[in-house]
């Protein structure tokens, strides 16, 4: 098998498709064929027994026809992935699909899914979605995502998921980035409000026909800060209590991480039938809490939840947001803080309130406010990705540590 991007003189899209279904066969030769600008591969038969065969050199995209259901078959595709890598794009199409089907699939790293009978439109549209050619002949790179989840209410979720897209977006490592924050809670969702913008995002329009979602239509619901910060908002309905169709969610997931560098996610404390979705594709996940006794054993109890519902894969860590610790006063400390979390401990930030309230009122970042502010400053040491000058500012020393999840309170 071979694999890489290869100069193609003749400027044509090459995609490859493997598939022993007969029907889905002469459906892809009439939809690609149609077009002299496409060249197409079609390899028959199921991957263990013709991955030798694939030969996706130079391939814009690669379509992976299988039975979910086979387990020799989800082996193949996982030793597949490993080789391949971040390029080509791989869309795997199968028939049997389930919510572990789609688990497994995300941490595969696979572009894309679809499930038959798919309609040849359909497959185009994804085929377009996923084939982004690799610029200067190196490899794309994945969207590092970064996921804010509450352990209790009222915690300041939004507000660090906020400050945290604003760093992101100026990191000073590759001068500006292009930066989405995405705003997952529908019911009470507040990005939008504290950045005085306008929420946007419709899903109640684009979830019947889920394949409609596209880059051109993600245009039209991204709301755009001053700063460059782009983001994903829907307006407020506090009461209306609605769980979405998860593929909406998982495509819009799929779809902002192709197009951005950075992504933040704002996530709501209800557990939805997609948050695990979203929780999976995270490169790093942040369970943020409060300095309180309550607020740290929920905290402890979500780690263990998770850990226990995903497996090792992503390993969470948690931030006490608004820790104040006074000299001969009592209240938690930091180092009762570390005991209690143990290695899920990431950071704590300081208390300071008419700096953020300042910051949310006028519809800026913080140092806008103030610069060089505490918050900033502990939020940028957490999260900023490291330099090979300062390989210590990052998350990957953090992340590396092994996770020991606890039960006990």
């Amino acid at each position: 098998m071979r694999i890489g991007p290869s100069k193609n003189t003749q400027n044509k899209t090459r995609v490859v498709v493997l598939t022993p279904d007969a029907e889905f066969e002469q459906s892809v030769r009439s939809t690609f064929t149609t077009s002299p600008q496409i060249d197409l591969q079609v390899v028959k038969g199921t991957l263990p027994a013709a991955a030798e065969n694939l030969d996706v050199q130079g391939a814009t995209v690669v379509v992976v026809d299988l039975d979910a259901s086979r387990e020799e078959e989800m082996e193949a595709l996982q030793a597949f992935m490993a080789c391949v890598g971040a390029w080509p794009p791989v869309i795997v199409v199968t028939q049997a699909f389930d919510e572990g089907v789609a688990r497994t699939l995300l941490q595969m790293r696979v572009a894309d899914f679809l499930v038959k009978p798919i309609t040849p439109v359909e497959l185009v549209r994804a085929c377009a979605r996923v084939a982004k050619a690799p610029a200067t002949g190196n490899e794309p790179t994945e969207a590092q995502i970064y996921t804010f989840l509450p352990a209790v209410g009222g915690a300041g979720v939004t507000t660090l998921a906020i400050q945290t897209a604003m760093l992101l977006l100026h990191n000073s490592t590759r001068g500006q980035t292009s930066t989405c924050l995405v705003d997952l809670d529908f019911q009470h969702g507040a990005c939008a409000d504290y950045l005085d913008l306008e929420p946007r995002l419709n899903l109640g329009e684009i979830e019947p026909r889920p394949e409609r979602l596209d880059r051109q239509l993600l245009e039209v619901m991204l709301s755009h800060h001053p700063s460059g910060l782009a983001v994903i908002a829907a307006p407020n309905r506090p009461a209306e209590m609605r769980s979405f169709d998860p593929d909406v969610v998982t495509r819009l997931l799929d779809l902002v991480s192709t197009h951005f560098d950075y992504v933040v996610f704002d996530m709501p404390r209800t557990w939805f039938s997609w948050t695990d979705s979203v929780l999976l594709g995270s490169n790093n996940l942040f369970i943020v809490s409060e300095a309180t006794v309550p607020g740290l054993r929920h905290a402890k109890q979500l780690v263990a939840a998770i850990g226990e519902r995903l497996g090792e894969v992503p390993k969470p860590k948690v931030i006490v947001n608004r820790f104040e610790q006074r000299m001969f006063s009592p209240g938690l400390r930091r180092s009762d803080i570390e005991q209690a979390l143990g290695d899920s401990f990431a950071a704590v930030i300081p208390n300071h309130y008419n700096l953020v309230r300042e910051a949310i009122d006028r519809g800026v970042p913080l140092d806008s406010v103030k610069a060089g502010n505490k918050i900033t400053l502990q939020i940028k040491k957490l999260i900023t990705p490291p330099g090979p000058a300062k390989p210590a500012a990052g998350l990957a020393e953090p992340l590396a540590k092994k996770l020991k999840l606890s039960l006990a309170r």
